[in-house]
């Protein structure tokens, strides 16, 4: 599971943390790893950086990704980008990913879904369909929120 908002903690890491879970208990998986983008810092833009890396390794060694993101300008955040444009050229291939954008309407957080579809599949991921966008007055039924996805899911 990664969050790609700049605040560690935020309500859609606790969003995607929650429907990591829920897949997980559903797939009879271990619990989610969690990469918070915002503790990695100036660290993302530093060559070598040891925390940036084991981020990296984490994402390529998951079979099921939750990618999740605030919407930022339209689109999913900068942070976000920076750590995926540390992969390979279809640094993703073959994983399972989970779009999950928050925004303040649901046009906006359709929207940027689509945009965060995308980098996904560019980068090699098999992209679940629908992903999930999630309105931000509704982010206090989180768990209910998350139960019902990952219930809805069909494998």
């Amino acid at each position: 599971m990664v969050s790609g908002n700049p605040r560690a903690g935020s309500r859609t890491s606790a969003l995607a943390v929650a429907v990591g879970e829920a897949l997980a208990v559903r797939l009879g998986s271990p619990p989610p790893t969690v990469i918070e983008v915002g503790e990695l810092g100036a660290g993302l833009l530093t060559k070598g950086d040891e925390a940036t890396a084991a981020a990296v390794d984490a994402l390529t060694g998951a079979n099921l990704l939750v990618v999740a993101t605030p919407t930022y300008k339209g689109s999913y955040t900068g942070l976000l980008k920076v750590l995926l444009d540390q992969l390979p050229n279809q640094g993703l291939a073959g994983k399972l990913a989970v779009p999950v954008v928050t925004a303040g309407i649901a046009p906006q957080a359709a929207a940027a879904e689509g945009v965060l579809r995308q980098l996904l599949v560019e980068l090699g991921a098999i992209v679940v369909r629908p992903g999930l966008p999630v309105v931000e007055a509704d982010l206090a039924e989180t768990p209910a929120i998350a139960q019902k996805y990952a219930a809805a899911l069909d494998w």
